[in-house]
């Protein structure tokens, strides 16, 4: 495992209503009650027997702390390829190398406030990824994990919206995976 540092000063690409670029802004301050449009991207992972990888967001995340959310998310740094920030965030946040990863809604995007006022607002390309190993997660970003059925994820998050990410009951929503 060759977990990448990343601090609060890494930046996040902000971008126009459109989706395209305009600048970048330090990650610290990407994130408030004013949150600008940035781009972003949500992975959910697959181990070989078809169940999908969650995680509990660790308490000392800015927002929706202590929450339940698909296996991770993150924001590529300025000028790198989504596909390598998507890899090197598995590996930050679970200590995993992906075996694939594909694609599954290239036009994602959401707006959310959580319980603190702190605003979501991306463009966030979501990915489905495969994976054989289990997670060795950074207590930083995960409290806890489970893999589990994806129809049973379904349910819940249909059943308890309020006790998950607002992005992964969107995504729950449009993704096969989860009706399949």
């Amino acid at each position: 495992m060759n977990r990448t540092t990343e601090t609060v000063e890494d930046e996040v690409v902000l971008l126009d209503e459109s989706g395209t670029p305009i600048g970048r802004a330090p990650k610290s301050a990407a994130h408030g009650p004013d949150t600008a449009l940035h781009l972003a991207f949500s992975c959910h992972i697959v181990n070989p027997i078809g169940e999908v990888l969650i995680t509990r967001r660790a308490v000392t995340k800015q927002t929706w702390p202590g929450v339940w959310t698909n296996s991770f998310c993150g924001h590529p740094k300025p000028a790198e390829p989504l596909l390598h920030a998507v890899r090197r965030r598995a590996d930050f946040e679970l200590g995993l190398e992906l075996d694939t990863v594909e694609l599954a809604l290239p036009l994602f995007r959401y707006r959310a406030t959580d319980a603190n006022g702190i605003v979501e607002n991306e463009v966030c390309p979501v990915y489905l990824a495969t994976a054989a190993g289990e997670p060795d997660p950074n207590p930083r970003e995960v409290a806890e994990y489970r893999w589990v059925d994806p129809r049973a994820l379904a349910t819940a998050v249909g059943a308890a919206p309020w006790a998950f990410s607002p992005w992964l009951v969107l995504q729950a929503k449009e993704l096969e995976l989860f009706r399949a």
